[in-house]
This record gives structure tokens, C-alpha cells and sequence, in this order.
């Protein structure tokens, strides 16, 4: 597979070149993506190899995990146009060498001229293309402000943490097939939704073996650079954002870019037989599903039962179900609401949720609802730890692949839709079949609910796995299982990462399973009174071991996608 190597031929001198605009000769190469590495001192997995290797460039220069992670986001906004990103948002969860664990709230918020019921029409049906579509689907960006708010915890200047993602979006970078069918499928939606030429459409079709300009792109990487967070959310970046909005009939202003702040929060942390497990709060619901679904499988047996096995299939498939049921009613921004998490992650409360579990027999979510009284597909993860005993798990997203398929013109970066992930209407399913309630309204400034949920484990303090993936609804079921292939199950990373996976959000009362699930497993759960349906692959989980004794890393990287390891 061919890209344009803009590494150089020394490792060492490219990042210098690099920070300080020199020339770098560029070279054809053949790149091999590497799905499964082993690494003595530092690793990175990502959605795209040449991210992953500006990340471990990054380390091989004396940065830490937060350095690596900043310089693979950026690089993953040139590369991975689909979910890679600066006009979206994310989080980052870390544990650091000193023992302290981060996590860093980026999510996008709803512009000031936002208002709940700004996607229904004047019967109060939503109109769902709305807040999909174009323009009016944006949320303010959150990504460069997010990038700037780990800077604290890096090591080298920010010059040399975007220099890998700017060469890339100047001297251009070679696609691979998938990537070309990628950008020929959405082509209608890009003519349709921009108001101005942009760089993924030309006049013939694309094709593997194409290079990839995006001068505009590094244009505003550069301003970055220069100007810092103000590079964006202030000055010319700013200008063409706003005039991009008032060409499209958007919404965002002025004032709602220099307003954003990113948030630092208290990260979710909890036991799971010996380990613990670090992971993100509110507005991410993952951090709360997961606790619940593991808190949920703590007491069974299931090592023993096996992986893949009926009883275990079950067992995860309930608590899916129970968890996913306390989102739709519970969960939000808690700026916004008041979310009872201590409650819906009581002891007591789990057991009183398991109570109607029923070994052999399928639940059924109409007689589950929240027990309490009173996000696409194309999100994409990148997971780090390095020699000094670091771990870095961030997922970002434009939401749906491309985002609203916006471009801010003559700015060159694609703006999200994550509006969506707001209730339009409570009880309306957003683009993932997810239900809400007034929990999650739209409300000015306020932050979407997300699932997004990247992850760290750790065992006597030390980070032993770092990890995450997209996949909308399905990114929560995708990491409980990655963690019981894990922890319970024994996989090794390769495996966890890459056998199938089954995903149930309590409605539609469905379990989905992807290409290659067991037919035994199929006809086991169909006798139990389930109702399967086959669907495409599940998520592309990033996963990092690493070895506490030796210090060894394994890195995985999903098979599902061009996804691919670094380490050295």
C-alpha cells in the first residue's frame, strides 16, 4: 500500500525540519500497515498508521503520552477526514506517571441562538435532516481548545506536536482504496452541503494511489501554530467559520468561538476485581453505563462460563440493556441537569436492577424501563502509553462520517453534526437509535450527550491497558467487551480487539451482531426468546497492553478499518 512518507529519511531530523519549516524532501513508500506490534518503550494505535507514527515520532523525541496523543489528533485531522478532526470535539482521559488521572471534557457545545426545539416543524414533528444536514447541525468546535488544555501536561512545544499534521495537510499524503471509495461516496453530499470548492472533490472519481492536498487545511494549522488557541477561535479562522455559517444559514457566532472553554473533570474511577478502571464522566454516558455493566457482571461467574458462551452472551446482553435504559432517562450535560450518578451506580441499586435477570430467558424492554424514580458510527479513538508509565485514551468525533459534510470555506476543515446527539425530541431516536429525554434537551452552551468512552485500566496504580473505539451507540457495549475479552475472558490484544462483537441498547429491543459472530452463539440466544439481527463490523477498538513486570507493550490496532500500531 503506497503513501507519501512526509517523515523524511531520519527519523530524528524530520520534527525538527519540521517546527522550523525547512525543506523535507518527500518519498514514495511502501507502506505496510502494522496491526499488531510489540514495543519496549513507548506505543500508539490509532485509525491511520501515518497518525499513529507522527505519535511515536513524537515519543522518539522525548514527549510524553499527552505530547504523543496532541501530535496524533492533529495528524489524524489531515489524514482521517472522516472523524478525524479540529471542528469537532472529544475527550481525554490520562493517568500520569505521578499517579494522577485526567480527564478532559472537549465535547462540543450548542450555539447561543440554540434553542430546544430548533429542528421541529410547527406540527412539533422533528425534522431529523436538520440537525444532521449541513449548517444548522454544527456544534461549537471543541477540539484545538481541547488540544491546548492537555498542553499543561506535555513536555515539547506545541510547533513541534503539529509539525508531522501541517506536512501532511501541505506536501499531501498518498489514500489507500477505502479512503478513495470513501470520499467518491460522499461526493453528492459535499456538492450539496458547501458553499465553496473544497478539497475532496475533484473532477474525476479518486482512486488508491491518489494524493491528497489540503492547503487551506494547513493554512489554518499554521495560525494555530502561531497564534495558539486564539488561532482559531479568534481572528481569520474565526472569520471564515462565521461567514462559512452565514452563507449555509448556520447559527454560530463570533461570540460562542471566543466563549468555548474546555473542562477539565473529576474522571470516573472504579474497582473491578483488583483492577482499577479509569474512564470518563458526564457528558460522556459511557463512564456511567460501563461502571454499571461491569458493576452488573461482578458477582457471576463468567471467567468460568467462557467467551462467547450462552450464559455469558446473556448475562452481557442484560446488562446492556439495563444501562442503556438508565441513559435515555437520566443522563446529560451536568452543567445542565442534575444526574443522580452516585444512585445509578449504588451496589444496592445494581442488585435491585439484576433481581429480574433470569438465567435461560430473554428480558424484554418494555417491562424495563430507567429503574430510578424521578452518538455515528464515524468517531474515532486513539489510545497511547509510553516508557515513563503514562496512558492517554482519547476518542474525538464529527459525529456522522464527515460531520455535516461542511467544510468551512477557504478554513479547510470539516464542521461536525453533532447537534444530533442532543434529544431533537424526546423520544425521537437520534441517527443512532438512541431515545432521550428532557435530560438531554438543547439548550444554549450546553454540552450533548455522548457515548464516547475512553478508558484506562490500571493494576497497583500502573496502567496495563489503554483503550477506546467509535461506533456511536455501540462504542459503550464495544469497550465493556473488550474489557471482559480482557480481564475476564484472558484474549490477547489482537483477539479482544478483533472477534466479533454483539451490541443491545434496550431499544429497539434488538441484539445486533456483526460479521463472523458464532452461529451457535445466534441460535443459543434465539432459543433463549431474543430477537438477532445481523448488521455490519462493530466499532474499530484501539487497544495498548502493557506488561507491568517487564514493561513490554502490545498494540493492536482493528482489523475493521486502515487502522494501524506504532512503538519503538
Amino acid at each position: 500500500m503506497r503513501f507519501l512518507l512526509i517523515f523524511g529519511v531520519a527519523i530524528g531530523g524530520l520534527l525538527s525540519a519540521c517546527a522550523q519549516q525547512q525543506a523535507v524532501s518527500l518519498h514514495p513508500y511502501d507502506y505496510k500497515i502494522e496491526k499488531n506490534i510489540t514495543a519496549a518503550k513507548g506505543a500508539v494505535v490509532s485509525a491511520h498508521p501515518l497518525a499513529s507514527q507522527a505519535g511515536v515520532l513524537v515519543l522518539q523525541q522525548g514527549g510524553n503520552a499527552v505530547d504523543a496523543a496532541i501530535a496524533t489528533q492533529l495528524a489524524l485531522a489531515v489524514v482521517y477526514p472522516g472523524a478525524g478532526n479540529i471542528g469537532g470535539g472529544g475527550f481525554l482521559v490520562a493517568h500520569l506517571k505521578n499517579g494522577r488521572n485526567i480527564a478532559i471534557d472537549y465535547r462540543e457545545t450548542a450555539p447561543a441562538k440554540a434553542s430546544r426545539d430548533m429542528y421541529l416543524d410547527s406540527a412539533g414533528n422533528a425534522i431529523t435532516r436538520l440537525s444532521l444536514d449541513g449548517h444548522l447541525a454544527s456544534g461549537i468546535p471543541g477540539t484545538v481548545a481541547g488540544l491546548f488544555a492537555a498542553m499543561k501536561y506535555a513536555k515539547l512545544p506545541f510547533s513541534k506536536l503539529i509539525a508531522p499534521a501541517l506536512m501532511l495537510a501541505e506536501k499531501g499524503f498518498v489514500i489507500t482504496e477505502k479512503e478513495a471509495e470513501s470520499l467518491n461516496h460522499t461526493r453528492d453530499e459535499f456538492l450539496r452541503l458547501n458553499t465553496m470548492p473544497t478539497a475532496f472533490v475533484k473532477d474525476v472519481p479518486w482512486k488508491g494511489g491518489d494524493t491528497l492536498f489540503q492547503p487551506q487545511l494547513a493554512h489554518t494549522l499554521r495560525l494555530i501554530r502561531d497564534k495558539g488557541q486564539a488561532g482559531f477561535y479568534e481572528g481569520e479562522t474565526a472569520d471564515n467559520i462565521i461567514a462559512e455559517m452565514q452563507r449555509g444559514g448556520g447559527i454560530i457566532t463570533h461570540a460562542d468561538l471566543k466563549k468555548y472553554k474546555a473542562v477539565e473533570r473529576k474522571a470516573i474511577t472504579f474497582q473491578y476485581k483488583g483492577q482499577t478502571i479509569v474512564t470518563m464522566p458526564l457528558p460522556s454516558s459511557g463512564g456511567v453505563c460501563l461502571q454499571q455493566m461491569m458493576m452488573m457482571v461482578d458477582t457471576y461467574p463468567i471467567a468460568s462460563w467462557g467467551f462467547h458462551s450462552p450464559q455469558a452472551l446473556q448475562l452481557m446482553i442484560e446488562a446492556e440493556r439495563r444501562a442503556y435504559a438508565d441513559r435515555a432517562e437520566f443522563l446529560g450535560d451536568p452543567d445542565f441537569v442534575k444526574v443522580p450518578v452516585a444512585k445509578l451506580t449504588n451496589k444496592a441499586y445494581i442488585r435491585e436492577r439484576m433481581s429480574t435477570f433470569t438465567p435461560g430467558k430473554a428480558g424484554n424492554s418494555d417491562s424495563t424501563n430507567a429503574g430510578l424514580t424521578k452518538e455515528s458510527e464515524q468517531t474515532t479513538h486513539l489510545s497511547v502509553i509510553d516508557a515513563d508509565g503514562n496512558a492517554v485514551a482519547v476518542t474525538t468525533t464529527l459525529n456522522g462520517h464527515y460531520g455535516s459534510r461542511t467544510v468551512a470555506g477557504k478554513a479547510g476543515f470539516l464542521l461536525n453534526n453533532e447537534m444530533d446527539d442532543f434529544s431533537v425530541k424526546p423520544g425521537v431516536p437520534n441517527m443512532y437509535g438512541l431515545v432521550g429525554t428532557e435530560a438531554n434537551a438543547i439548550a444554549p452552551g450546553k454540552r450533548m450527550l455522548s457515548s464516547m468512552t475512553p478508558t484506562i485500566v490500571l493494576k497497583n496504580n500502573k496502567p496495563i491497558y489503554s483503550l477506546g473505539t467509535p461506533g456511536g451507540a455501540t462504542i459503550i457495549t464495544s469497550v465493556f467487551q473488550t474489557l471482559m475479552n480482557t480481564l475476564e475472558f484472558g484474549l490477547s490484544p489482537e483477539d479482544a480487539v478483533n472477534k466479533p462483537k454483539f451490541h443491545h441498547q434496550w431499544l429497539p429491543d434488538v441484539v445486533y451482531v456483526e460479521p463472523g459472530f458464532p452461529e451457535e452463539g445466534i441460535q443459543a440466544l434465539e432459543q433463549m426468546g431474543y430477537k438477532i439481527e445481523k448488521r455490519g463490523p462493530i466499532g474499530r477498538t484501539e487497544l495498548i497492553k502493557k506488561d507491568i513486570t517487564t514493561g513490554q507493550l502490545q498494540a493492536a490496532a482493528d482489523k475493521r478499518g486502515d487502522d494501524g500500531a506504532a512503538g519503538y
